[in-house]
């Protein structure tokens, strides 16, 4: 209701914006609801301090189409996601990764999982909102004491005039028909805002003040500056280091990257014995061990056989396919492999050990150095094992322990 001084002040007259009908029980107010789908109504709501089990059916509501959009937003995640992944990995920039298709649908799952549940979460808060008419800052019901007054307690029925078959003279006689206990048309003056003026001009005043800082601070971070910026926590990220190719006052030649020192050493880096450092001796591969082969060495050199070098060139050394990766690759068949070398072949056999070592250090061909993963000393323990490989393909009895000959078939 509208106060009695509204006219005088602002010369307008109140129209009617609503009827609001009272009723004293939920099924008094089901009974309401389902007439007045019947008549055709259809803007109109019911009022309740608590849910109540089926008025949604006495009031024909239809069910909502918040699932299907978010059902859509879902599969507009997954789409989007595979074509994110899709153009990245496997057009715009492929990597080859262990021989991984390019194409794999597990490896996509999770981003495209999180792609779907974010839109998703969004379709659904979003759509509730808009399905909702959300926000109302305002609404005819407002407009009634007695509404504000009970609305804890009591059940209403309200249609507003926008309703095609609004009738402020006769709705209230119909609702009271129905069951209604008290019924009351609302008024209010015409234009009225949904909401204050001054609410419009605080919010746009917040919404300007809150832009200003991050204007400001795109303008800083664009405009050139002769000073680093602003660092407050001084953690690894921002150093006082001088970094490649730049100037140093502290020397006379200007430069801040600094020559080595001639002649100086790093700490354990000083590999002057040829023998066990290159397997050279007097610029030849060497014939012998720089140190006693022992049986702890024997047992090193079969453990990191076993995981250097058993993977391309099996766990016996005989090349070919007996690797997991040389199997995988010739079972992909991949353009760019070479087949490892059998260990067994005479023109592995022949060699000196210190070739042997000279291998494992630098590489040869597609085989990687692993001088960088395994030390001298374990490079030379593989060598070892490889010497007892090669030898046991011709192995003799004289070279059993007596302690176990006994034991052979």
């Amino acid at each position: 209701m509208v106060e009695s001084n509204a006219k005088s002040e602002t010369g307008r007259q109140p129209v009617p914006v609503g009827v609001l009908g009272q009723f004293d029980h939920p099924d008094a107010l089901k009974r309401a609801a389902a007439a007045l789908r019947d008549a055709g109504f259809r803007n109109w709501d019911v009022h309740s301090p608590y849910p109540i089990h089926g008025v949604e059916r006495a009031m024909g509501m239809r069910p909502s189409r918040l699932p299907w959009l978010v059902l859509l937003a879902g599969l507009t995640g997954i789409g989007l996601a595979l074509a994110l992944q899709i153009w990245t990995n496997a057009i715009d920039y492929p990597i080859n990764i262990s021989g991984k298709p390019l194409f794999s649908i597990p490896a996509f799952v999770p981003i495209t999982f999180e792609l779907m549940v974010l839109l998703a979460a969004f379709a659904a808060f979003g759509g509730a909102l808009v399905l909702n008419l959300l926000p109302q800052f305002g609404h005819p019901v407002f407009c009634s004491r007695r509404f504000v007054d009970s609305g804890r307690t009591g059940f209403f029925i309200s249609i507003e005039a926008v309703d095609p078959k609004f009738d402020a003279d006769q709705l209230p006689a119909l609702l009271s028909s129905l069951g209604a206990t008290h019924t009351e048309v609302l008024f209010d003056l015409p234009g009225r805002e949904s909401y204050p003026g001054w609410l419009k001009i605080g919010l746009l005043s917040v919404c300007i003040v809150a832009a200003v800082p991050p204007l400001l601070v795109a303008a800083y971070r664009a405009a050139p500056k002769s000073e680093p910026r602003i660092h407050i926590i001084q953690d690894m990220d921002f150093q006082e280091k001088y970094k490649a190719q730049t100037v140093s006052p502290l020397f006379a030649d200007g430069r801040s990257a600094r020559p080595d020192v001639e002649g100086v050493v790093a700490l354990g880096m000083a590999e002057e014995d040829e023998h066990l450092y290159r397997g050279f001796l007097d610029g030849k591969p060497a014939e012998a061990f720089p140190m006693p082969v022992t049986m702890p060495m024997m047992q090193t050199g079969r453990e990191l056989f076993n995981v250097y070098c058993s993977p391309c060139h099996g766990r016996v050394g005989e090349g070919g396919v007996t690797g997991i990766i040389s199997a995988r690759a010739v079972k992909r068949q991949e353009g760019t492999w070479t087949m490892p070398l059998s260990l067994h072949a005479d023109s592995v056999v022949d060699q000196p050990v210190g070739q042997l070592f000279e291998t494992i250090t630098a590489g040869r061909r597609t085989m990687p150095s692993y001088s960088a993963q395994i030390s001298a000393a374990d490079r030379w323990a593989i060598v070892a094992y490889i010497r007892a490989l090669q030898r046991s393909r011709h192995a003799t009895i004289d070279d059993v322990p007596e302690e176990i000959r006994s034991n052979l078939k």
